[in-house]
């Protein structure tokens, strides 16, 4: 048990921005466990947001107001001095910093008079080209004597980390998802509840669902590129984005009847359940937490070939499922063939659904970030090594 009757409760502070999407599903779910098992558990993250408003139905998690935007900017020095008010009023034994924004801040902030774990949920130069992407890279180099730990949620990210020279201890956590939470259930119900009378996949039309945040990094513009393609051999297939961000605009400019904006929802369950096959086409990432929610939903998915992508994926289904980044025509051509057979999405769900089990259980993830917090408490020794896969 962590920590031991002899010992105080260790006090942890988790730093976030963004608010939505993966990486605010990913705090709740750990500051969730990480109380459950008796540590003193604040995340500070911009207030009346979707992060800072689920945080606050969970037992034993206090919300530390921090006003912060997505990017970096104007408002950084602000930002910086509201990480060092946060600190002073929490006195955390460990600072786990997640994302860009907030790893920018805290690391600041502390300059490592607090053990700060960053968490980086993907490098923040793979979003960035020219002067932009090569300042950030000089940042994390620069950041990383700062960082106690860098962990990574896939071995990819943390070998693109290597390679742009970001030296540091590292260790690999993989994401996780609640099987409970996200669980197979009947196709045709979820249908019902979640669609107007006479769209057509109530009456048994292809259904496509993507699920993320409505920007670049999510590569919805290259679904609608494919999906005409898609109409051409199924012409009753429908798709549905769900989720809400920069790019809505322009995407409901560009889809065509076929397609549903859904918009956020608190929760995508119900989506994956009543999906044929679920899709998301990034151009980067860490490891994508929507497809591993789909697969824990017994559906197959389409993904492109990016950053924890293949560890997401059982290794017997990464031909089939994976795509290039940024290929629409390969995309069209994944999601025309897993629609066309039924026999091979549902050996596909099941098989999904085992390796979430398996190797992506979110109380097993949680477990192992709070014994990389044990480690460099001094709890146990120190293990002498660069990465650590959990």
């Amino acid at each position: 048990m962590y920590p031991s009757p002899a010992s105080p409760p260790v006090r942890v502070l988790h730093i976030c921005q963004p608010v939505d999407g993966g990486v605010a599903r990913v705090v709740a779910e750990l500051a969730a466990a990480q109380a459950a098992a008796g540590l003193r558990v604040h995340v500070a993250c911009p207030p009346e947001s979707p992060l800072a408003r689920s945080l606050d139905a969970l037992p034993g998690v206090r919300v530390r107001p921090w006003t912060a935007s997505r990017s970096p900017g104007r408002t950084l020095p602000s930002e910086v001095r509201g990480v060092r008010r946060v600190v002073d009023a929490v006195a955390p034994d460990l600072v786990h910093a997640h994302s860009a924004k907030a790893g920018l801040a805290a690391r600041l902030a502390l300059r490592g008079a607090v053990p700060t774990v960053f968490q980086p949920h993907a490098w923040s130069f793979e979003a960035a080209d020219g002067v932009t992407g090569l300042l950030a890279r000089r940042w994390e180099r620069a950041a990383a004597r700062w960082s106690a730990r860098i962990v990574c949620v896939s071995e990819a990210e943390w070998v693109t980390g290597r390679r742009a020279g970001i030296d540091g201890r590292y260790t690999v956590v993989p994401n996780g998802v609640d099987p409970e939470r996200f669980a197979p259930a009947d196709r045709a119900a979820a249908r019902e509840r979640l669609l107007p009378p006479g769209h057509p996949a109530r009456n048994g039309a292809p259904l496509v669902v993507c699920v993320g945040r409505l920007c670049r990094q999510k590569g919805q513009d290259l679904l609608l590129e494919a999906w005409p393609s898609v109409t051409d051999r199924f012409a009753d297939a429908q798709l549905v984005l769900v989720g809400d961000g920069p790019e809505a605009a322009p995407l409901r400019a560009r889809a065509g009847r076929p397609v549903t904006f859904a918009g956020a929802v608190a929760d995508a369950g119900p989506w994956y359940q009543a999906a044929d096959v679920v899709v998301l086409p990034s151009r980067w990432e860490g490891m994508a937490l929507a497809p591993l929610e789909a697969m824990a939903c017994a559906r197959p998915v389409v993904i492109t070939d990016v950053n924890g992508a293949r560890e997401s994926l059982p290794l017997v289904d990464r031909e089939r499922c994976l795509v290039p980044p940024e290929n629409p025509r390969a995309l069209a051509r994944s999601l025309i063939a897993l629609l066309a057979d039924g026999g091979l999405r549902d050996e596909l769900g099941a098989r999904g659904r085992r390796h979430v089990l398996t190797r992506h259980d979110a109380e097993r993830s949680a477990e192992a970030v709070t014994a990389v917090y044990r480690e460099l408490l001094g709890t146990v020794p120190l293990k002498n090594r660069e990465c650590t896969t959990t």
